[in-house]
């Protein structure tokens, strides 16, 4: 009997002590939750206008670059190419034409290798150089960050905007990386699309070029305009929901403006 209470209030005590590290007394004597939220980046964003972007990670091939350029030109799209470092040393002039043609020119790390395994030191390494790689080129600054592989934890996160970079993932995949084939690419990315969305593609994808007219001609129908990440993402502040939406920072009851 006595070793069942026992075991009962040591329960108790451990459920106490767990809810102290979440809850504390605000100075007015309300009961305030602190436990940690995650830091994430912007995997889409909270628009009333009919807009979308567009992207294209390049870390390897550069084959189907230069007609994946004239298809864009063709629909009068401009997306956000995130270019490795590696691809930018690699292939300079094809830096500077997506440039040329009015397209974001963005960082997806120097060798892309998994940011979350990387020390502090090699995550900045990791940014600071492509983006003097492709500055050099195009005069241009990257101000945006996708990370390898779509890996990220807090200190990614945190350390790209440390370094000047909004952090960007997707909301809508095209997993043209599968090579499921040119009907999959596209029910994939016009099931379901709302306007802020951000669509994932490969620049030298296998089916790209055959699937991403159809993925371009539906857009168009349903009234969206497809414009860069740089022009999608919210001016002003902002905050980021806990499934990654970027949203317009409400302004706090004293600044309001009187009725």
């Amino acid at each position: 009997m006595i070793g069942s209470i026992l075991r009962r209030f040591s329960a108790l005590a451990c459920l106490l002590a767990l809810s102290a590290v979440y809850l504390w007394m605000e100075p007015g004597g309300d009961v305030m939750a602190v436990a940690r939220q995650r830091v994430l980046p912007v995997y889409n964003v909270a628009r009333q206008d009919k807009v979308l972007s567009i992207s294209f990670d390049a870390a390897w091939g550069n084959a189907n670059t230069v007609k994946l350029l004239d298809m864009l030109d063709q629909y009068d799209v401009k997306a956000t190419f995130f270019l490795v470092g590696i691809w930018v040393e690699k292939y300079p002039e094809l830096v500077q034409e997506i440039s040329r043609r009015g397209h974001d020119v963005e960082s997806h790390s120097t060798t892309h290798p998994h940011m979350t395994q990387l020390s502090d030191a090699k995550m900045r390494e990791e940014l600071r150089v492509v983006a003097d790689r492709i500055e050099a080129l195009t005069g241009k600054r990257p101000t945006l960050f996708r990370a390898p592989y779509g890996d990220y934890n807090d200190a990614v996160v945190a350390t790209s905007r440390q370094e000047g970079f909004e952090c960007i993932q997707w909301n809508v995949d095209s997993l043209d990386w599968k090579n499921l084939g040119i009907q999959s690419m596209i029910k994939q990315c016009t099931k379901k699309v709302s306007p802020g969305d951000i669509v994932l593609f490969h620049n030298d994808s296998k089916y790209i070029l055959d699937a991403l007219p159809a993925i371009l001609d539906y857009y168009a129908a349903q009234g969206y305009k497809l414009i860069p990440i740089s022009e999608i993402l919210l001016e002003g502040e902002t905050y980021i929901d806990h499934q990654g939406t970027q949203h317009p920072k409400a302004p706090s009851a004293t600044q309001q403006p009187a009725a």
